[in-house]
Parts: C-alpha cells; structure tokens; sequence
C-alpha cells in the first residue's frame, strides 16, 4: 500500500471515527439527561441500574472510540516519519493485506500474534 492510499485510508477510518464519537457523546449527553429528571437512588430504582448500565456502557465505547482516533493520528505520524508499514519489533515491511485491513497496523502477523521471529 503506497502512502497516498495509506493516507486516503486513514482519513476515511478517521472521519468514521469522529461521526461515532460525535453520536456517542450525543448519546451520552441525553442518557446524563434522562437520569437527571428520574429518581437518582440506582439501588432503589427498578430503572436505576439499566441507566447506570447504558451510561457505562456507552462511556466505554466513547473511551474506545478515542483510542481508536489516537491510533489513526499515529498510523499518521509514521507516514510523516516514513515508518509506516514496518514491523515494530523486526522492522520488515507490513503485509499490504494486513495493512488493508488494520491501516492502523505497527506490527506484522508474526509479532501481532506473539510470535518471537
């Protein structure tokens, strides 16, 4: 994969990224919402627990989100760096497939898997 399809790939996964941050955080703003106006004892409440439940979990997903969104930035700075698609750990060029389907990829199958070689 050269760096311009790298690029465009990136920027796509990127811009998917923020679209779901930005619903997430939607959705976690009307869930902070709706507990605001119910009765906030969650070990009393019959729907107290589902709130807590769907605020967490959404939390969890904005958390991922972001973590995603810091991977596409430093599959980024390798491009500027030129270390994109090399291996971490051996420094052997990244399998195009693999990179196809993680762009995000730092490692190649062999050390992505464990593997000491």
């Amino acid at each position: 994969m050269d760096q311009a399809q790298a690029l465009a790939r990136l920027d796509e996964e990127r811009s998917a990224a923020l679209q779901l941050l930005a619903t997430l955080t939607r959705d976690f703003t009307g869930i902070i919402d709706a507990s605001a106006d119910s009765n906030a004892d969650d070990e009393h409440d019959p729907e107290g627990s589902t709130i807590a439940f769907e605020r967490s979990q959404v939390s969890a997903l904005i958390e991922q989100a972001e973590r995603r969104l810091a991977e596409i930035d430093a599959a980024r700075t390798r491009i500027d760096e030129g270390t994109y698609g090399r291996c971490e750990v051996c420094g052997e060029a990244i399998a195009d497939g693999r990179l196809e389907a993680r762009p995000v990829a730092r490692t190649c199958v062999t050390h992505a898997s464990g593997g000491n070689s």
